[in-house]
C-alpha cells in the first residue's frame, strides 16, 4: 500500500475513533479542571496509529467495525493518559504543536486528568463484553494488564537511566526498553487485541510479538531521528530528546564513540538539569550526532527493523485473504520511515 493510501486509512480509522471517543468524554465545557482538560490531547489529533492497527487487525480476523472501534477507543484513551504523564516526567513543554497539559494547567490538574483518562479506558472494554462474552473479555483485560505492566517497566528503565545518568549502555539495552515502553502499547497489544476480538478464540502467548516489536522499533527509531532533524511540521520540541537526556540509539552510539574532552563535555551535558542547558551546548551534541554518523546509523537500523517487520508480517498474516486492512498493516513499517512528523 502506498504512503498516501496508508495515510488515508489512518485518517479514516482515526476519525471514527475520535467520534466514538467523544461519547466517553463528557462535554468539555462542563468542567474546567477535569473534563475540559481531558478532551485537550484527544482533540489535538495525532497519527492515530494504535487504534488503526487494532481496527485493521480485528477486521482482518473477522470482527465487526462496532466492536473494533470500542477496543480502539480504549487503547487511544490510555495512550493519551500516558502522554500526559510522560510529558510531566520528561518536563516536556510542547505536545502536538501546543503547550503540554501541565504547562497549561499545572502538574496537579494534569496528573488527575491523566489518571481519569487511564481509568476511563476501561469503559469501552466493559461495553464490548456483552457481545464477546466473559471469557473473551477476561482475555482482553489480561492482555491489557500485561501491556500496561510492560509499558511501565519500559518507562522505569528510561527514567532510571536519566536519574542515574547512566553512561554504559549498548544498543541492546535501548531495544529492550523500546520493546517494553513503545512496542507493547503502539503495536503488539493493538494487534493482539484485534486478533482476539476477530477470532473469538485464544491466541498463542507470543503471537504478534516479533511483528509488533519490529514495527514498533522502526517507528520509535524513526521518531528519534525526526526529533534531531526536527522541521517546523514536527509536533514535538526540536531536540527535545536531548533536552531530556533520553538515551536514544543515537546518544548511546555517541557515548560509545567519544573520547577525552569531548566525552567529558557530553557527560557534563547529560548531568545538568534541563533548565541549565545552553542552546549552544544542545547544538554541539546535535552536530556530533550528525557529524559522527550516529544519525545515519540510526536511520539504517530503522530500515533494518522495517525489513524484519515485513518478513514477520508474511509469516504472521500471509495466510489471510488480501484486503485493504491487510495491505495497510503490511505497509506500516515502511510508512514509519517515510513520514515527516
Amino acid at each position: 500500500m502506498s504512503e498516501p493510501a496508508i495515510q488515508e486509512t489512518l485518517e479514516e480509522y482515526g476519525a471514527m475513533t475520535r467520534d466514538l471517543m467523544a461519547h466517553y468524554l463528557p462535554t468539555p465545557e462542563a468542567d474546567h479542571y477535569l473534563y475540559g482538560p481531558a478532551a485537550d490531547y484527544p482533540l489535538r489529533g495525532g497519527k492515530m496509529m494504535r487504534p488503526s492497527i487494532c481496527i485493521a487487525t480485528a477486521r482482518l480476523f473477522g470482527a465487526s467495525l462496532e466492536d473494533s472501534l470500542k477496543v480502539a477507543v480504549s487503547i487511544e484513551l490510555l495512550h493519551n493518559a500516558l502522554l500526559i504523564h510522560d510529558d510531566i516526567e520528561d518536563e516536556s513543554e510542547t505536545r502536538r504543536g501546543q503547550p503540554t497539559l501541565h504547562m497549561k494547567h499545572g502538574i496537579p490538574i494534569a496528573l488527575n486528568v491523566g489518571d481519569a483518562l487511564a481509568l476511563s479506558s476501561l469503559r469501552p472494554l466493559i461495553h464490548v463484553f456483552p457481545r464477546i462474552g466473559p471469557w473473551m473479555g477476561l482475555k482482553l483485560i489480561e492482555d491489557m494488564e500485561r501491556m500496561a505492566r510492560e509499558t511501565a517497566e519500559g518507562q522505569a528503565m528510561e527514567l532510571a537511566w536519566r536519574h542515574d545518568n547512566t553512561l554504559k549502555l549498548a544498543p541492546e539495552d535501548y531495544l529492550v526498553m523500546v520493546l517494553k515502553k513503545t512496542c507493547w502499547l503502539a503495536t503488539i497489544f493493538p494487534c493482539r487485541a484485534g486478533a482476539l476480538l476477530g477470532s473469538r478464540s485464544s491466541i498463542a502467548e507470543d503471537a504478534f510479538m516479533r511483528f509488533g516489536f519490529f514495527v514498533g522499533a522502526a517507528f520509535q527509531i524513526s521518531d528519534d531521528t525526526l526529533n534531531i532533524e526536527a522541521e517546523a511540521i514536527y509536533g514535538k520540541e526540536a531536540c527535545g530528546d536531548l533536552l531530556e537526556g533520553k538515551r536514544t540509539l543515537m546518544l548511546i552510539d555517541l557515548l560509545n564513540l567519544l573520547r577525552g574532552d569531548d566525552l567529558h563535555r557530553l557527560v557534563t551535558f547529560l548531568s545538568r538539569k534541563r533548565s541549565e542547558l545552553a542552546e549552544d551546548e544542545i547544538g554541539w551534541v546535535r552536530e556530533k550526532i550528525i557529524d559522527l554518523g550516529c544519525l545515519n546509523r540510526a536511520r539504517s537500523a530503522a530500515r533494518g527493523m522495517a525489513g524484519a517487520a515485513q518478513h514477520e508480517f508474511d509469516l504472521t498474516f500471509g495466510h489471510l485473504p488480501q484486503s485493504r486492512d491487510k495491505a495497510f498493516l503490511s505497509g506500516l513499517a515502511c510508512w514509519s520511515l517515510s513520514r515527516s512528523h
